[in-house]
């Protein structure tokens, strides 16, 4: 299948991942505090934002990313979605991020809108060959540093090899990126995704300023 490759911005790109705390029973704090980074991410200039709140019930995941795409729209940020591409498109939101157990890029572009972006999350070079393949915008891969509960930590060394094999497809690294070590991942990778780095305003703020 040709890959839909969508633009996605300047390199590097930094993939803002929410983290995961919203639940039913605080959802208005919850969704200010979210909401809120979100504008913190527009306003410098963050290429991609993910919202990966698991624990929300359908109905309040649409809400929350309906108020987070009127942020984005008509900005340089795109809005994804964690798995749930019909709450995505439903919402207005620019995409949707899909796991190793989501359906296949291929899938959902036959009947999803071409502009839509697919980020796919990979684990080896294979299945970023095959995310590329398939039609997906871009792959993060990783564990690139030690993250509890995300296995064994890549590092950093394959990183050539692998965006050489699938070049121009974007590779952003992700797992234990921190304020001491996202400067040697840009250095090898298209960006990087962090979570826990990257839900705090003064790091967001930190990292436009340099």
């Amino acid at each position: 299948m040709a890959n839909f490759t969508n633009e996605l911005g300047p390199r590097p790109l930094i993939y803002l991942i929410t983290d995961g705390s919203a639940t039913v029973a605080g959802f208005a704090g919850s969704s200010r505090r979210i909401l809120k980074l979100v504008e913190c991410a527009v306003r410098n200039g963050i290429s991609l934002i993910q919202i990966r709140e698991k624990r929300l019930p359908a109905r309040f995941l649409f809400q929350l990313t309906s108020d987070a795409a009127t942020i984005t729209r008509n900005s340089n940020s795109k809005l994804l979605v964690n798995d749930r591409a019909d709450i995505a498109l439903a919402a207005g939101a620019d995409g949707v991020h899909l796991t190793s157990r989501s359906v296949s890029p291929e899938t959902l572009r036959a009947v999803f809108p071409s502009d839509f972006l697919i980020g796919v999350s990979t684990h080896s070079r294979e299945e970023i060959a095959n995310a590329k393949k398939s039609g997906a915008d871009f792959a993060v891969f990783g564990p690139v540093f030690a993250t509890p509960g995300k296995g064994t930590p890549t590092g950093l060394r394959e990183f050539p090899e692998i965006l050489a094999e699938v070049r121009p497809f974007p590779v952003l690294g992700l797992g234990g990126i921190d304020e001491t070590n996202y400067g040697d991942v840009l250095g090898v990778a298209d960006g990087f995704a962090a979570i826990r780095f990257l839900n705090s305003e003064e790091n967001i703020a930190r990292l436009n300023a340099k």
